[in-house]
């Protein structure tokens, strides 16, 4: 069986087109993107029928599902869209930008015969994976603390050629900690209930107000504290993603740059004391086809697309369902409106709540 999809937005987008075009479930009917020449070059590497350059008209088409990687903003909008019709909607992060769309996002997947997934593709990464399998084994014991960055100098990003902003510039850092806080959930299987949050102000680019970093620290329905900093305009190359998890029996925490290695340290099993185990998460291997490298960072996107199609086909539940994609968003929407009220705690909303 092949379910019919639509890719929305093309420069995120080229790697689910990549995916899809190599998948052997999926059949790639149409593809979205306002810049006409880029829409027709990707058109006619990958083989594509047809190009639009509305959304409005790729939801027009015969479709079963839409993947939204169109700029953030839109996503909402977009989702709930495609949801009224009854499509299967893969949807780049964030989820949602606000509360209320929240709300609205959720009672649009209520309400629907199609189904929604957030396309939180570090969850998918092999270093997520693999600490995964270490961490459901009990290696670490109890999680009581995690820190996780996402620092990435985006500030080519923040302006279109004739020099006017574009969503980015606006973006609160926190906003965008999905990245960040997905891997920490998964591995926890906790949910944060409150934030404080800070911010640095606009030092780098004051001419367009943009934050520079952003903080939050959450407290979690287990009782754990995760600390999360992104940051998109600060002078660091290249950009990266950084966790360190601690829990009864150990700690893990991975390179700080691509050349470091990831290091453990773990109490002996046999006596009281620790000692460093550097290498002491084993490699998960999992197959993947050579034109599922193409997503642009690494398999993940192909683990990802692969798993959702499944869901889609089967009926299933969805890998990364509406309230687990918020969970992994609302945190930093509340970290932000934390750092807008000069850190006073707030309380995070459970999603689950809003139907």
């Amino acid at each position: 069986m092949q379910i019919r999809v639509g890719v929305a937005g093309l420069r995120r987008g080229r790697g689910f087109v990549s995916v899809l075009a190599a998948h052997p479930s999926a059949e790639l009917v149409a593809i979205a993107d306002p810049d006409t020449q880029r829409c027709g070059e990707i058109a006619a590497e990958y083989g594509v029928p047809t190009q639009c350059t509305d959304y409005d008209e790729l939801l027009g088409l015969d479709l079963d599902a839409v993947v939204i990687a169109t700029p953030a903003p839109l996503h909402t909008a977009q989702s709930i869209a495609a949801l009224a019709t009854g499509r299967h909607v893969l949807c780049e992060v964030p989820a949602v930008a606000s509360l209320g769309e929240a709300h609205a996002l959720v009672q649009a997947v209520e309400s629907s015969s199609g189904s929604y997934m957030l396309a939180e593709n570090v969850n998918y990464f092999d270093r997520t994976l693999a600490w995964q399998k270490f961490i459901d084994a009990g290696k670490l014991g109890t999680i009581h603390y995690a820190e996780a960055e996402y620092i990435h100098d985006c500030s080519s990003l923040f302006t279109h050629p004739d020099g006017t902003p574009t969503w980015r510039a606006s973006l609160p850092p926190i906003h965008y900690c999905t990245h960040s806080l997905g891997p920490l959930l998964a591995w926890t299987g906790d949910r944060c209930v409150s934030v404080t949050g800070m911010h640095t102000g606009s030092h780098l680019r004051p001419d367009l107000g943009t934050i520079d970093m952003e903080v939050g620290i959450f407290r979690t329905a287990n009782h754990g504290l995760f600390k999360i900093l992104c940051g998109f305009s600060v002078m660091s190359e290249p950009g990266r993603h950084w966790y360190s998890v601690y829990g009864t029996k150990g700690m893990l925490e991975s390179g700080r740059t691509a050349d470091s290695p990831d290091r453990g340290y773990l109490a002996a099993e046999s006596e009281q004391t620790t000692g460093p185990a550097p290498d002491v998460v084993p490699a998960v291997e999992r197959p993947a086809p050579e034109d599922g490298v193409q997503g642009g960072h690494g398999h993940s996107e192909w683990y990802m697309v692969d798993e959702w199609i499944a869901a889609v086909i089967d009926g299933g539940p969805m890998p990364i369902d509406v309230h687990a994609g918020l969970d992994m968003t609302l945190p930093g929407i509340c970290a932000h409106l934390s750092a807008q009220q000069d850190g006073q705690p707030v309380d995070v909303p459970d999603s689950r709540d809003m139907r």
